[in-house]
C-alpha cells in the first residue's frame, strides 16, 4: 500500500539494531542453479491452475454465478488431485517449496469459496476500474476483476481503445449481477464502508473522461485522457461512470438494513494464516506480537525524543516550490545512501524507480498521517518504498523460475512485501541514515507505533469483537501527536482494506519478525561474518516474493543453534 507501514516482531527485536556499518555492494544476480528450476510438470500444473484460479467469464463478464462456483469447487478438487500426485522424487527445497506456494494458492480459493465469499458478502470486491498501480507486486484485497488502465500506453492505439471499450462496457453488466450476488448479505461493516471504493471509481472515471486523470506507476506519473479516443470508448466510460455511482448510491441506502458480522473469525482466521498465507502466528499470537511492537515503539519513541531534547525541533518548510527541492535532495541522498551501504545494487531503473515516488508539497489542511511524516523528512516514507525497487526487480530481473515469477494469489506475498518494506525503515535508519537529522528518528517510531496501532484494531475486526468504527478510533488513539483521524479517509481505507483481506494489517509487523528470524540465523550461523545482512539481502532477491516461511533457511540451523523449529 502506498501509505501503508508496520513494525517488528518479537523474536527479533534487537537483530536490526547490530545494522551500523555499511555492507559491500551486493553482486549482480547469477545464473540459477539447475535445482532452483521447477520440473516441466510442476510448471504445467502451476500454468493449468492459474488459467483455472481465474473467474470464469459469461458474456465478457466475470462469473459468480451459482453454477460457475459449482464448477470452481468441482475442478479444485481436481487440481489438488493433480498436485498430489506428481511424483517429487529428487526434488530440491526450492522445488518443494514451489509446490507450497501452488498449494496455498489452491487453499487461498477454497478459503474464499468457503468463508470469505466476497462476492456474496463484500460490495467493495465489484470495484474493478483502477487508476494507479499498487507499490506491491499486485492489488491490495480481493477484487472481482481488473481494469488497470495504468497499463495503457496513452494515447491509445486502436487496438487498445477497442479492448478498453469491450472492459468499461463490462462494467454496468457486472454492477447488476453484483446487486443479485450480494442481495443475502449481512456483513454490515463491508456494507456501511463499502461506498468508499464507488466513489473512487466513480472519481477515476470522471477525470478519464475530462482528460484530468494523472496516475501513478513504477515510471512516474503518466496522463491518461480519452481525447482522439473512438466515440464509443467514451460512451462506454460515461455508462461505467454512471453505473459506478449508482450502486454506490445503492449500497450507501442499503447499509443501515445490514446486521450481521464481517469478520472471518478466529477459528478461521487461524486456518488463514497457516494454510493460505504461510504465516507462523495465530490470532492470539498476533495479538500479543502487535500488543508488545506498539509499547516497544512509544516507548523508543519517547527515549528518543529525551535523548534528543536539546535539539530543535524539525521545521517544516512551507514553501511548494521550496519543500519540493528539498523532498528531491532528500531522495537523491536516500537512493545514495542505500547504493553506498549496499543494501541495493547500482541500477539505472532502481535509481529511477524510487526518483519516481518523490514527495510533492502537501499544505497542512490536507495532510493526513504519513504527510505530517513527510512534511518534517520524507525519508522514514522513502525507505518504505523499496516497494518500488521490488516492483523494478520483477519488471527488468524477472525471477527465472516461472512459479515466481509474478505475484502469488490472494495476497499471499503480503508478509513478505509489506514486512520488507516495514523492515527497512529500521535497517537504514540503524545503519545511520538520520545521523545528518537526529530528529528523524523520532519519525521512524512514530510510523511504528501507528502500523502496530492499526494492525491490533484490524485482529479485534476479524474476530467480531470490534466494528470498524472502534478500530478507527483505536487506530488513531494509539497514533503518536494525534497525526491521525479516525474519521479521515485514510483510516478507513486503511481498516476497510485489512477487514476485506485477513492478515494485511499485521503483516507489516509479522513479516518484519520474520526478516528479523532470517537476519538473525544468517548472523548466528557465522558470528565472525560481518556480511550476514548482504546475504540475507540477496536471498530476498533470490527468493521472490513469496512468503519467508518458504525461504531456505540457513544449512547450520538446527546444527549450530540448537533452536526450535
Amino acid at each position: 500500500m502506498r501509505w501503508g507501514i508496520t513494525t517488528v516482531g518479537l523474536a527479533g527485536l534487537l537483530c536490526a539494531t547490530a545494522l551500523v556499518t555499511p555492507l559491500a555492494a551486493a553482486p549482480a544476480p547469477a545464473a540459477p542453479a539447475a535445482d532452483m528450476l521447477p520440473p516441466p510438470a510442476l510448471v504445467s500444473l502451476f500454468t493449468d491452475w492459474r488459467a483455472f484460479a481465474a473467474p470464469e467469464r459469461r458474456a465478457g463478464v466475470v462469473d459468480f454465478s451459482p453454477a460457475a462456483l459449482a464448477r470452481k469447487r468441482d475442478g479444485l478438487v481436481r487440481m489438488r488431485q493433480r498436485l498430489a500426485a506428481l511424483d517429487r522424487t529428487g526434488w530440491s527445497p526450492h522445488v518443494i517449496a514451489d509446490a507450497r506456494l501452488i498449494e496455498a494458492e489452491m487453499n487461498g480459493l477454497d478459503f474464499d469459496l468457503r468463508v470469505r465469499q466476497p462476492w456474496a458478502r463484500d460490495p467493495s470486491y465489484y470495484a474493478t476500474v483502477i487508476g494507479e498501480e499498487s507499490d506491491v507486486p499486485a492489488h491490495e484485497g480481493p477484487l472481482a476483476d481488473v481494469i488497470d488502465l495504468f497499463t495503457y500506453r496513452w494515447p491509445l492505439s486502436r487496438g487498445d481503445a477497442r479492448a478498453l471499450t469491450a472492459r468499461l462496457a463490462g462494467v454496468p453488466v457486472l454492477l447488476d449481477r453484483a446487486r443479485l450476488s450480494l442481495a443475502d448479505s449481512q456483513a454490515a461493516d463491508l456494507w456501511r464502508y463499502g461506498g468508499r471504493a464507488f466513489a473512487e471509481q466513480e472519481a477515476v472515471l470522471t477525470a478519464l473522461i475530462d482528460g484530468t486523470l494523472s496516475m501513478r506507476t513504477l515510471e512516474g506519473q503518466q496522463k491518461a485522457s480519452l481525447a482522439g479516443a473512438p466515440a464509443e470508448l467514451r460512451r462506454a466510460a460515461i455508462a461505467a461512470r454512471d453505473a459506478t455511482a449508482a450502486f454506490g448510491r445503492w449500497v450507501k441506502e442499503t447499509a443501515p438494513t445490514k446486521t450481521g458480522p464481517s469478520g472471518v473469525g478466529k477459528a478461521n482466521y487461524d486456518w488463514y494464516m497457516k494454510n493460505v498465507q504461510l504465516v507462523p502466528f495465530t490470532w492470539d499470537d498476533q495479538v500479543a506480537l502487535l500488543k508488545r511492537e506498539l509499547d516497544r515503539a512509544w516507548a523508543s519513541l519517547k527515549l528518543e525524543e529525551q535523548h534528543n531534547a536539546a535539539l530543535p525541533p524539525i521545521a517544516p518548510i512551507d514553501d511548494p516550490a521550496g519543500y519540493q527541492a528539498y523532498s528531491a535532495a532528500k531522495m537523491k541522498s536516500f537512493t545514495d545512501f542505500i547504493i553506498a551501504s549496499g543494501f541495493v545494487p547500482d541500477r539505472p531503473y532502481y535509481r529511477a524507480a524510487l526518483a519516481a515516488q518523490t514527495v510533492g508539497y502537501i499544505p497542512p489542511a490536507k495532510r493526513n498521517f504519513f504527510y505530517h511524516v513527510t512534511a518534517l523528512d520524507p525519508r522514514p516514507l522513502y525507505s518504505h518504498d523499496i516497494h518500488w525497487v521490488e516492483l523494478a526487480r520483477i519488471k527488468n530481473e524477472p525471477n527465472p523460475d516461472p512459479i515466481r515469477r509474478g505475484a502469488p494469489l490472494f495476497n499471499i506475498f503480503q508478509s513478505r512485501s509489506e514486512g520488507f518494506a516495514t523492515a527497512f525503515e529500521e535497517l537504514v535508519m540503524h545503519a545511520g541514515l538520520y545521523d545528518d537529522v537526529p530528529r528523524a528518528r523520532e519519525l521512524v517510531w512514530i510510523m511504528l507505533a501507528n502500523r502496530a496501532a492499526r494492525g491490533l484494531a484490524s485482529l479485534y475486526v476479524q474476530s467480531n469483537e470490534w466494528s470498524l468504527a472502534q478500530a478507527g478510533h483505536f487506530h488513531a488513539r494509539w497514533t503518536p501527536r494525534g497525526w491521525s483521524d479516525a474519521s479521515s479517509d485514510l483510516v478507513g481505507f486503511e481498516q476497510l482494506l485489512y477487514l476485506r483481506q485477513p492478515g494485511y494489517g499485521t503483516s507489516y509487523v509479522t513479516g518484519k519478525m520474520e526478516l528479523d528470524r532470517l537476519i538473525a540465523d544468517a548472523g548466528h550461523a557465522d558470528e565472525q561474518d560481518g556480511d550476514a545482512v548482504k546475504r540475507v539481502m540477496a536471498k530476498l532477491a533470490r527468493e521472490g516474493t513469496i512468503p519467508f516461511s518458504l525461504y531456505q533457511r540457513e544449512e547450520s540451523m538446527g546444527k549450530a543453534t540448537g533452536r526450535a523449529e
